[in-house]
């Protein structure tokens, strides 16, 4: 990875925060932006977000909105209707009930 994949991925989260009207955090264990007591994460990649993985945000990291570029499995949606129905889930601009 170059520094300018590191840069366009940087400038990617502070668009996405500026899209959700919050300020850019991001740096390495944190979330990646917060709106009030909103903690938001985004993720740039065209794989979609696992239910492991959408686990370990919502736990180590605390993060009530989850955006990803390259959508969610099924069973990161299942889990989160199941049990935790105050995630908001974001793709492609369009929340994902």
């Amino acid at each position: 990875m170059t520094s300018k994949d590191v840069k366009r991925g940087i400038a990617y989260e502070k668009r996405k925060a500026d899209e959700h009207g919050a300020r850019h955090i991001g740096g390495p264990g944190m979330h990646d932006y917060e709106r009030g007591d909103k903690l938001g994460e985004v993720k740039n990649r065209g794989s979609p977000v696992t239910k492991p993985e959408l686990q370990r945000l919502i736990h180590d990291k605390c993060v009530s909105e989850v955006d990803s570029r390259g959508g969610f499995t099924q069973p990161a949606i299942d889990y989160r209707n199941r049990y935790q129905p105050d995630i908001k889930l974001i793709s492609q601009r369009k929340v994902i009930r």
